[in-house]
């Protein structure tokens, strides 16, 4: 089959995952392999004291136990999570740079979270491992825990490291913070709201898994597990971890089996295993369960905003501010501080506010750590600027999109400077606007209101604007390496999980160079192959791999008119290249490109000095974001009696630039959507007082289901950026963005009338009916 960009052409890699012939890291099966199980932490804070592993080191198949103890005696190192990356560094409240707490992967004096590995057991099979770590004893000496993100800098609040008092980790600034406090104080109106957006998880289709396989010939470490960053981590398991060089360690990602930015983060056990499989001399895996997914890997959002908007009597937005607290966890992941601050100049959306300020604080507790989610900061910051204007219009009785029309950045200002961090190039705001309106017919919703009304039902619509960030400055690689035979290898420093990057290169390749996608085979991320790259997240990728690939087929196709001038007996110059074709304008000779890589694997097909084979190294260097914007119309029936929330439609219009993959690009926004639906409606991860999870398996975290949303319409009106050569602009998380505002505000316009409050999410049918209920006197009185 042919593909094109642009094209709606189903997803190359689709027949070989659905037929079970993935390799996804469970999957990963190596001679003489033993198994590892992680015992972890029951406590949120605890000093250690001892642990005894005799009884568990007496049971069948068991081959070691494994301690800090060890790690520390065998003279490895930290794994130092950069945490983030920026020039400068984040300030402390003192204003000294934020420097990361090194982490070992199995610590010796105390533990700081639930689920905290202490101690590795390795078995011949997975359950002897399981039944043995069950039996290790720890000695373990309770402490005082800082759990609540809102109680973590009380005087009294447990210390989570002594160097940060009040368990501050930094404090960022942006924006003007007099003209904001100016703009509030003068303004006829002011709409204060706290936000607290929850704390939740990825749950990714794979639990994570990891193999390590040790070679004492080589002294060389090959880990195998699905992760977004392989270079990162090589790199840092090299330098930090094993103290050997980087090429000394491989990271083989394989097929991903889901991410949504969680193997994006460096967890202990990807160090743990490569280090039991040295100790052992044989390969050593680990799978968590479902619960070790939900205890031991690393959250995500967890955030309470105070935000003020102060607009005039005519609905003009004239200052905002607002103040964060980020919970961190107990250690700051892999880029687990770039949710609480990369993404702030998100809220100020798509509008002219002129005056903007907001002050970000992370803290610590002791949590889990978190770690960048689906959207990384800009759901959440599309939620509050939303949510507060929806607030301001109810304030001045406006329609919600009157008072949003009256505040977009016109066409003609583009591009445009908000008053927090962001330029936006392009885009055509009030046109996405006005067609997300006319597919969710908001003309005639007072008329669906009505009729849910004679039904006792409270039904709402919802509408939120949004913008975001994708990608930033950076690189990223691709080769394409061909065979004998004509095929071709894309060697892609990307990876996979999820967004079809497959397809992506084969509609480049097939388009460029004449290929059936049957010719074409895709490896991402593979050290052992791939020698340098970023990899996969911040909706980086079809910017960053449309453009190497691009680059890569420009090689290509220089490299292969000078074999086809040869095999043509004609000059360079008298040859056109179309469609995979090269093509003698005088005579009407021609030959494909295909025919031009066989030839290049005969040294006597090739001009002279030329080497035999044909291998081409693509790189793309962009300067800067572009930014994804759309909007989003939901609408909702609630049941006043039961506080259920019944979603009947849910419409959205999205500017991703140019669409690759339009299909591709349709399925990544209703995923997204589902995601955000799952946060505003009943995903939950709890923490008890103690620090102990009550949401630990599917028995008590909810995830939604395809019955519990209505059919989701996406349409698109495209702006091509100029920020990369293709145009595009990132599409991955951009569903999310929309709909975590656009159903909260739905939710909120349907209870308004009743006099009741938005619940903080999830707006659980008990939160909810609880609101009505609440609302019932003060609307009587």
């Amino acid at each position: 089959m042919k593909f094109s960009p642009g094209e709606a052409n189903p997803r190359h890699e689709d027949d070989r995952l659905l037929t079970g012939c993935g390799q996804y890291s469970d999957d990963v099966r190596l001679p003489n392999m033993a198994y590892a199980a992680i015992v972890r932490s029951p406590y949120a804070h605890a000093g250690i004291t001892g642990i005894d592993a005799e009884a568990a080191l007496e049971m069948e198949g068991v081959l070691a136990v494994l301690t800090g103890a060890d790690w520390d005696a065998d003279g490895l190192g930290e794994v130092v999570n950069p945490g983030i990356v920026m020039k400068p560094p984040l300030p402390r409240p003192d204003g000294t740079p934020f420097v990361n707490p090194g982490r070992k992967p199995l610590p010796t004096d105390r533990v700081r979270y639930v689920g905290e590995p202490v101690a590795v057991v390795v078995a011949e099979t997975p359950a002897q491992a399981a039944l043995a770590a069950e039996v290790v004893e720890l000695d373990l000496d309770p402490l005082p825990a800082a759990i609540a993100t809102a109680h973590a800098r009380d005087e009294d609040a447990a210390q989570v490291w002594e160097a940060f008092p009040r368990n501050e980790v930094f404090v960022h600034r942006i924006g003007d913070a007099e003209a904001a406090e100016a703009a509030l104080s003068t303004a006829p109106h002011v709409l204060r709201e706290r936000l607290v957006v929850n704390r939740i998880h990825a749950n990714p289709m794979e639990p994570r898994s990891v193999t390590g396989d040790y070679d004492a010939e080589r002294d060389h470490y090959t880990i195998y597990g699905g992760v977004q960053r392989s270079f990162s981590f090589r790199d840092m398991l090299a330098e930090k971890v094993f103290r050997v060089t980087p090429d000394q360690v491989d990271v083989v990602p394989g097929d991903v089996g889901g991410s949504f930015g969680l193997k994006g983060s460096m967890n202990m056990e990807m160090p743990l295993v490569g280090w039991a499989s040295k100790r052992l001399g044989r390969p050593v895996k680990w799978t968590a369960t479902r619960t070790e997914v939900l205890t031991g890997d690393e959250h995500a959002r967890d955030v309470i905003v105070d935000a003020a908007l102060a607009v005039d009597d005519e609905g003009r937005f004239l200052g905002f501010q607002a103040e964060t607290v980020s919970n961190l966890g107990a250690f700051a992941g892999f880029f687990g501080l770039a949710p609480a601050v990369l993404n702030l100049g998100s809220m100020a959306g798509p509008y002219t506010i002129p005056a903007m300020s907001v002050e970000a604080v992370g803290v610590w507790t002791h949590t889990g750590p978190v770690a960048p989610y689906r959207g990384a900061g800009r759901p959440e910051a599309a939620f509050v600027i939303e949510r507060m204007v929806d607030l301001a219009a109810r304030e001045l009785g406006m329609d919600p999109v009157e008072i949003r029309r009256r505040n977009l950045i016109p066409v003609d200002a583009l591009p445009y400077k908000t008053a927090l961090t962001f330029t936006y190039d392009c885009g055509e705001f009030e046109a996405v606007l006005d067609k997300a309106l006319a597919a969710a017919d908001y003309a005639g919703f007072p008329a669906r209101k009505a009729e849910s009304a004679a039904r006792g039902k409270l039904r709402g619509i919802g509408v939120a604007m949004c913008i975001e960030t994708a990608g930033s400055a950076g690189y990223e690689t691709t080769e394409l390496k061909f065979a004998e035979d004509g095929s071709v290898t894309v060697l892609a420093g990307t990876t996979n999980h999820g967004q079809g990057h497959s397809t992506l290169f084969a509609q480049y390749v097939s388009d460029r160079l004449g290929y059936d996608g049957a010719e074409i085979s895709v490896v991402e991320s593979d050290t052992r192959e791939i020698k340098d790259g970023v990899g996969t997240g911040g909706s980086r990728s079809a910017a960053f791999a449309s453009a190497a690939v691009e680059d890569a087929i420009a090689k290509a196709v220089a490299k292969g008119k000078r074999i086809a001038a040869h095999l043509l007996q004609v000059g360079e110059a008298d040859l056109s290249f179309d469609s995979g074709e090269y093509t003698v304008a005088s005579s009407g000779q021609h030959i494909s490109f295909q025919e031009v890589a066989r030839a290049a694997f005969s040294p006597d097909m090739l001009p002279s000095g030329m080497e035999p084979g044909f291998h081409e190294y693509g790189r793309s260097e962009l300067g800067g974001p572009s930014f994804p914007n759309g909007c989003h119309v939901c609408e909702v029936e609630v049941s006043p009696d039961l506080g259920t929330v019944d979603v009947l439609s849910h419409v959205l219009v999205d500017d991703v630039g140019f669409e690759i993959n339009p299909m591709i690009v349709k399925g990544q926004l209703h995923g997204g959507v589902l995601q955000a639906a799952g946060q505003i409606l009943m995903e939950d991860l709890v923490y008890d007082e103690d620090g102990q999870i009550i949401t630990g398996s599917f028995m008590d975290y909810a995830m939604p289901r395809i019955s519990d949303y209505c059919s989701i319409e996406a349409g698109s009106h495209p702006v091509p950026t100029a920020t990369n050569p293709t145009g595009v602009k990132g599409a991955g998380e951009s569903g999310t963005v929309g709909a975590m505002p656009a159903l909260a505000n739905a939710i909120e316009n349907a209870i308004a009338e009743r006099g009741a409050k938005l619940p903080d999410m999830p707006v659980t049918p008990f939160k909810l009916w609880t609101a009505l209920q609440e609302a019932l006197p003060a609307k009587a009185g």
